[in-house]
């Protein structure tokens, strides 16, 4: 089955619910918008509430920590392969969907639904560890990720010409369409020579 939503490209329909069903898209337009007050709303919190020397190195230590974050939920949740059929429906809406229709403009960006109160709750931990200051790290957390899905989109939406665009957009397209267990990683691809699971330039050429 196929649902039209916000464009008129057929889509995977992952809820009967067609309320629900919108919520599982975001086009580029919205997100850009989102991600452009949001990011700017958290700094301003952090230099407002946190002034520190250490702003820096937090926000670099936010960023590594999204980095690997990105890489171990794509490996271990996104990919997980459960027995139990409602499990596995559970697999398929939080990224399966994707891997059945790679290329769907609406969602190859993750909608605000998840991204906004996942943040929130990276944000709760981070000041509870750190104080006020985690702000600073919740801002380097939502930088790497907001580049992340920027990069991902990209890798399924435009040629990207550039040299070191050719190389993220290979690197990814070998997890689709050569092995999917393997280049988990979108930005942070040294997570896959480190871990393993780069899939050698060589296969598929």
């Amino acid at each position: 089955m196929s649902v039209g939503l916000p464009s008129s490209r057929p889509r995977a329909t992952l809820f009967r619910s067609s309320r629900l069903e919108r919520l599982t898209v975001i086009s580029m337009r919205r997100f850009v918008v989102l991600w452009a007050v949001l990011l700017p709303a958290i700094a301003i919190a952090a230099l407002t509430y946190a002034p520190t020397s250490w702003a820096p190195a937090l926000v670099v230590l936010g960023w590594l920590v999204w980095s690997l974050t990105e890489y171990l939920l794509h490996r271990y949740v996104f990919h997980f392969e459960p027995r139990s059929a409602l499990l596995q429906r559970a697999v398929f809406i939080i990224h399966g969907n994707h891997h059945a229709d790679s290329n769907d403009p609406l969602r190859n960006l993750m909608p605000e639904i998840v991204s906004v109160p996942v943040g929130a709750l990276i944000w709760v931990v981070a000041v509870a560890t750190a104080g006020p200051a985690g702000t600073w790290f919740l801002l380097g957390f939502m930088l790497g990720y907001v580049v992340y899905d920027l990069v991902h989109y990209a890798c399924h939406q435009f040629a990207m010409k550039g040299r070191f665009g050719r190389v993220l957009k290979a690197h990814h397209m070998r997890h689709h369409h050569l092995r999917v267990k393997g280049n988990f990683a979108i930005t942070g691809m040294l997570w896959d020579r480190i871990f393993g699971t780069r899939i050698p330039s060589s296969i598929g050429t």
